[in-house]
């Protein structure tokens, strides 16, 4: 099931140390941006999840440690799980109406989200429900 898409990103390194662009509004998926924040999560395992916009699109990237994302439709159509590393440069784009939540799996992780719009808390275009509406799906598997 593939509900956001995965983008690869483009690193160059050399002595001075890492350099990569997130996103370019000439990319393939092609972002209109609006709004960029960060979040900061101390500990592991911290929850942010879920909730689905009608109009605007995320886009998310992993600066530092890694973390868990989960897209769903529907709580009874199943979920898609994507994990990011800051070690791997990607960044997921979620279209409209895809429920999405993330979970820490670092201390310090750090979340970089775009908009396409920008929040207006006097008409949110957010809609929220409980991290556990999947049942218990944020457990790291031992493998």
């Amino acid at each position: 099931m593939n509900l956001v898409k995965v983008y690869d990103l483009q690193t160059h390194i050399d002595d001075r140390g890492l350099l990569y662009e997130i996103l370019r509004t000439d990319a393939e998926h092609k972002p209109e941006m609006n709004q960029v924040y960060l979040v900061k999560d101390r500990t592991r395992g911290v929850i942010r999840a879920f909730h689905k916009h009608e109009k605007m699109w995320d886009y998310f990237h992993i600066a530092a440690g890694s973390a868990t994302f989960l897209f769903f439709k529907d709580k009874d159509s199943g979920f898609q799980k994507v994990v990011l590393d800051s070690r791997k440069p990607q960044v997921i784009a979620v279209p409209p109406t895809i429920w999405h939540g993330w979970m820490s799996l670092e201390d310090d992780t750090m979340l970089v989200s775009v908009g396409s719009t920008c929040y207006n808390p006097d008409k949110p275009d957010e809609e929220r429900c409980k991290p556990d509406v999947l049942g218990n799906v944020w457990k790291v598997e031992a493998k």
